[in-house]
């Protein structure tokens, strides 16, 4: 089961957050910053799953932007990895070819439209959907409505 979805540039700002179980707020400020020194501070060349406390975090950098999941101890690693880059194949099929340095532009300005993809993909934890097309669906339904 996935516990948490983070988006984060190379600077350590959060970009966005997505729990699956309940944390609470003063912990989340203490779990984010642990877990996003623990991914900066890797090389490239080192594994992309690191066993911390009693979870796993599987994360993937694009350019200046890293994308870091927690999962449960039973959860295939290399499906949430493969599902990391599912969803940002997704944000960048829908925000037109956003060239991978300016990645996060459009997620600071579309916060909305980024939540509504990865709630199409994951619910409650479990990974509900993979294919674009139906991903994308719903928000070009949206697209539809505010153009009329």
């Amino acid at each position: 089961m996935i516990k948490f979805f983070l988006m984060v540039n190379k600077q350590g700002q959060t970009r966005l957050s997505r729990y699956y179980e309940h944390v609470e707020i003063h912990k989340r400020t203490m779990l984010e910053a642990e877990v996003i020194k623990n991914c900066l501070s890797r090389s490239k060349e080192q594994c992309s799953f690191i066993e911390y406390k009693d979870f796993k975090l599987v994360y993937r950098q694009y350019a200046a932007l890293f994308i870091v999941v927690g999962i449960s101890e039973t959860e295939n690693e290399m499906a949430v990895y493969e599902l990391i880059h599912n969803f940002v194949e997704v944000l960048d099929r829908y925000f037109s070819r956003v060239s991978e340095l300016d990645v996060s532009f459009p997620i600071m300005f579309n916060l909305d439209r980024v939540h509504i993809i990865l709630d199409e993909m994951v619910l409650n934890g479990c990974i509900v959907e993979t294919n674009k097309n139906r991903i994308l669906a719903p928000l070009f339904v949206l697209d539809k409505v505010a153009e009329s």
